[in-house]
């Protein structure tokens, strides 16, 4: 139990990592509303999308190296386009709930990912982490 919180405490610290853990969160309540509504296939792409942005995040945080933190990272961002168009979908469909405050949520999500990922890019070793924790 006590690993458990440290986990929850390491994303509370983190921005991008809370970010996604609540857009996470928001995804897997409109995909239940889907559900109830019978939306099964956007329900299920949607969901594996959405929820993996922030698993690809957390892998990130254990990268072997820089290359592969920013590999992760951008396997977020792609993840992140493609749940951008599910909601996309949804909110242009006149037979789907409105998506509007996730697509807001998931536009500052993917411009905080291409924040990290290019500032990645210029960093020195190491220092990349670092950028990822509030204080």
């Amino acid at each position: 139990m006590k690993s458990l919180t440290m986990r929850m405490e390491n994303i509370e610290k983190n921005i991008i990592l809370n970010l996604c853990f609540k857009f996470s969160l928001m995804i897997i309540d409109f995909c239940e509303k889907l559900e109830s509504e019978k939306k099964y296939v956007i329900s299920r792409q949607l969901l594996k999308a959405g929820t993996s942005i922030g698993a690809n995040i957390m892998e990130a945080q254990n990268a072997e190296s820089k290359p592969d933190f920013i590999h992760k990272m951008k396997i977020a961002a792609k993840e992140a386009g493609e749940t951008q168009f599910w909601l996309l979908l949804c909110e242009h469909s006149e037979h789907y709930p409105t998506s509007k405050h996730l697509l807001i949520k998931g536009e500052e999500l993917n411009k905080l990912l291409g924040k990290i990922i290019s500032s990645s890019k210029r960093r020195t070793p190491g220092s990349y982490f670092l950028s990822l924790v509030s204080y």
